[in-house]
């Protein structure tokens, strides 16, 4: 049965010490890049839960069974999946195939992005809600956080190589070809690598001092 409302897909690693935003083990050591990753993890469900989304998941990779992952499920109400794929566009294409089949909509993000608010996911939201097929949020380095849809293509999620500058625009040229009728949100910034870490630092200083013990 499909509800009348959509549903937010997060997509995280298991924050494992040496495991987790290994980029960043040099300059955080591995349980302080393991501790930024939670710390970015609590403040993406918190927005979520701030935001029209009612339904809310948590798809994990490579496990949910994982202290601070219950401890998110316990205390934000988020239901824990688990990704399924040998790459991180068949892990979103199953993980929306999944969700699409439940809901009208689906809108997938990531965990690493500090800036993305309540106010952005509701933008999503509604354009989707009001008729677009689909809607983008890219990032700054050429990737996008936030991928949302009313119905499926695989095409959108084979021949990219992720983890590259050109996701973002490759997709844009996906979905031209397909003729969808599709929007944009405004490019936001995520954290991968030190530069982002020192760029958290001085517009966030808060948001890191929880790292000084590491």
């Amino acid at each position: 049965m499909i509800e009348s409302e959509g549903v937010l897909l997060v997509f995280t690693k298991t924050p494992i010490s040496g495991e987790t935003k290994t980029r960043l083990i040099p300059a955080l050591g591995e349980e302080g890049a393991a501790e930024l990753h939670r710390l970015l993890l609590r403040n993406t469900l918190k927005h979520a839960l701030r935001s029209q989304f009612s339904n809310v998941e948590l798809w994990c990779t490579p496990s949910t069974e994982h202290p601070f992952l219950n401890e998110c499920q316990y205390k934000f109400a988020v239901k824990l999946c688990i990704q399924e794929g040998d790459d991180l566009g068949q892990r979103m294409h199953h993980a929306l195939l999944s969700a699409l089949s439940r809901y009208p909509f689906a809108v997938i993000i990531g965990s690493d992005c500090p800036v993305l608010t309540a106010d952005v996911l509701n933008q999503a939201y509604v354009k989707l809600q009001l008729g677009v097929d689909a809607v983008l949020g890219s990032s700054e380095d050429g990737g996008y956080y936030l991928f949302g849809m009313k119905r499926m293509d695989d095409t959108l999620f084979k021949e990219i190589h992720w983890g590259s500058n050109e996701v973002a625009d490759i997709t844009r040229m996906k979905l031209s070809a397909l003729g969808w009728h599709w929007d944009e949100l405004d490019t936001l910034w995520d954290v991968d690598s030190p530069e982002d870490v020192e760029r958290l630092r001085n517009s966030r200083p808060d948001f890191l001092s929880a790292l000084e013990a590491y």
